[in-house]
């Protein structure tokens, strides 16, 4: 339903029916079909006749589920964080994370894993914003008002964890204790920071570890959300949720399973993350808008339909959308093509005096230009400028790669005049991305190279940048110059790098070739590549109709532990249509994992059912 109106609307009334939150369902073109209320129990649909139903239990229900196989807390991204390596390959996740992502969307699919949107990895606003509460709260430090946009300065204690080998982290803090260094709170709150910024998860979990075994810190709520979430990250959800036992019981809040909520989100885990949510109401944990964001946003990857289910029960229980919730909504909207949707959802935020922050004006106007509303998208670029760039600086970033998606590289030469005095990082990384959109690859080149002279220190992230350009331009040599560039300043090429390789050859019709590269990177790193690496590889066996490739590149994102995403199994059909033969027993394996299939899917699995009747074969029979 939608359910988020003023005072006056019927849904706000002690007479709220099913029937008003159809009627809300449709005006936004929400399904309607999927509600069904029975005794309190909220209910979705069957797709497949014999798939067992399974549902969102928001209230205690009369019988059971099927048997299925396998307040400040928010550092725990809302999905892709995908990778636990040491690696500053990933450092500050996507560059992008105030803008979806355009290089599917350009093609006309935008994709719905990793970068969607610009929700993916830390641009929940319940992300970067919340692990920097739960981490500095109680800290009476600058570090806990809001960042600078300025270039940060490191702690101490940081500098030396970072330093060190991967696996003496502990040698190294001992030997901090015993030369007195600081070791306050908002030290230790600055290093943790910054080393999930860098997604060094194995670092954070040691410093955690040993804080505690140490008795340096008196653990409270946020502490033990903290090693939560890191366990989750580097040993998995099983790990994380034995771990709540050893967490004494007056901490075992709700910052505690909203933690392990977002973390199964994250992993994709449907059936965990509804169990988790439904432990949370059995808790009677007071449940913020954090929590049913976090369905949203897998419901959003995996089953659309049971948005209007969570949207009814927070009307249920009260809990007003936040930013992030109408983003989730729009993003939505917009990946539909619902144009007219996605704006009145936009109308109800404001009705609800939340106004679109820069990110959301970013989401809109890349919609717009999807949609190839170029008014549309143009006016709301310039209210991201606000008539003054100097006072607007962070919409520079997004300001780049709009204005470039337009084609408008007077106004992508404009802005970067703007930045060009003391460029930020992330604005060269946008310019570059801006430039090559515009396929000036040379102009593109000319900001990498005075990237690298402006700082001493690059990272992965920041080559990638050039390196994205040179993929979608299908310049393979250029692309193997710069990976040897990279190795060669010291950088360490990890999944982020493996990424773009694959893209690189994939996109210049070498397929077998970024296989090669993608299985070469595996046995050579214990990094975890990459979802978007293997279904790229996957989509172009599936269009050839290869069957044995596809099924291969399908283990092997399982045995990477990529398993219970819908899209692995879309391309798996589709390689099975295309080689038009069917795939026996395809019900039952989605089945075993747990996954079920929207309408457009439900559609495709009828080309491959082996046993399925037409009209004429059932008359025949």
């Amino acid at each position: 339903m939608w359910a988020l109106r003023r005072a006056s609307d019927p849904l706000r009334s002690p007479g709220f029916s099913l029937g008003t939150a159809r009627a809300c369902c449709a005006k936004l073109g929400l399904s309607s079909n999927c509600i069904e209320v029975k005794a309190g129990i909220l209910q979705s649909p069957q797709i497949i006749p014999d798939r067992g139903l399974h549902l969102l239990r928001f209230y205690p229900r009369t019988h059971d589920s099927s048997d299925f196989s396998a307040g400040r807390c928010g550092f725990a991204s809302q999905a892709g964080a995908e990778s636990s390596g040491e690696e500053d390959d990933l450092e500050d996740g996507f560059s992008e994370l105030e803008i979806p992502d355009s290089s599917e969307a350009a093609k006309g699919n935008i994709a719905e894993d990793e970068k969607e949107d610009g929700l993916s990895s830390e641009d929940d606003l319940s992300g970067d914003e919340m692990v920097e509460k739960l981490e500095l709260s109680g800290c009476d430090t600058e570090a806990s008002e809001k960042r600078s946009p300025t270039k940060r300065k490191f702690s101490d204690l940081f500098k030396a964890i970072v330093s060190s080998p991967p696996l003496s982290v502990h040698s190294v803090l001992d030997k901090w204790v015993k030369e007195g260094k600081d070791l306050s709170r908002e030290e230790i709150a600055s290093a943790m920071l910054n080393l999930r910024k860098r997604r060094m998860y194995g670092r954070a979990l040691q410093l955690s570890e040993w804080l505690e075994a140490s008795k340096q810190l008196v653990f409270v709520e946020r502490d033990y959300a903290s090693r939560l979430d890191l366990i989750s990250k580097v040993r998995g959800l099983q790990k994380a949720e034995k771990y709540i036992q050893n967490i004494p019981k007056s901490f075992q809040g709700e910052v505690i399973y909203r933690t392990l909520l977002a973390n199964c989100v994250m992993a994709f885990n449907v059936k965990k993350a509804e169990e988790v949510f439904n432990k949370m109401k059995d808790q009677k944990f007071p449940i913020t808008s954090f929590a049913y964001n976090q369905l949203l946003l897998l419901y959003k990857r995996v089953d659309k339909k049971k948005i209007a289910d969570v949207l009814e029960l927070m009307e249920k229980e009260n809990v007003k959308p936040s930013l992030f919730t109408y983003k989730i909504l729009i993003g939505t909207k917009g990946q539909s093509n619902d144009i007219t949707g996605m704006d009145e959802v936009v109308k109800e935020m404001k009705a609800a005096g939340i106004e679109p922050d820069i990110s959301t004006q970013a989401i809109l106007a890349r919609y717009y230009v999807y949609g190839g509303l170029k008014e549309k998208a143009e006016a709301m670029l310039k209210e991201m400028e606000g008539g003054n760039l100097k006072e607007h600086r962070w919409a520079c970033r997004g300001l780049l790669p709009l204005y470039a998606e337009l084609g408008q590289a007077d106004e992508v030469r404009r802005v970067w005049k703007f930045c060009e005095s003391s460029p930020r990082l992330e604005e060269f990384m946008a310019a570059i991305e801006a430039w090559g959109k515009l396929k000036d690859v040379e102009e593109a080149e000319a900001i990498f190279e005075r990237m690298c002279s402006t700082w001493k220190k690059l990272t992965s992230k920041h080559y990638s940048a050039l390196l994205r350009v040179y993929a979608d331009n299908k310049m393979i040599a250029k692309g193997k110059d710069l990976v040897k560039r990279m190795a060669d300043s010291g950088c360490r090429i990890g999944p982020l790098t493996w990424d773009l390789l694959v893209r690189l050859h994939v996109e210049a019709g070498e397929v077998e070739k970024a296989e090669s590269i993608l299985q070469k990177a595996t046995q050579q790193s214990q990094l975890k590549p990459l979802f978007t690496s293997y279904i790229v590889i996957m989509e172009q066996y599936a269009k050839r109709g290869d069957i044995h490739n596809s099924e291969k590149m399908f283990h092997r994102m399982r045995q990477a532990g990529y398993m219970g995403r819908l899209r692995q199994f879309q391309c798996l059909v589709q390689a099975y249509i295309n080689a038009k033969v069917p795939a026996y027993g395809i019900r039952e394996r989605m089945k075993a994992d747990n996954i079920f299939p929207n309408k457009g899917f439900a559609a495709q699995l009828v080309h491959v059912d082996a046993f399925r009747k037409t009209s004429v074969s059932d008359l025949l029979d």
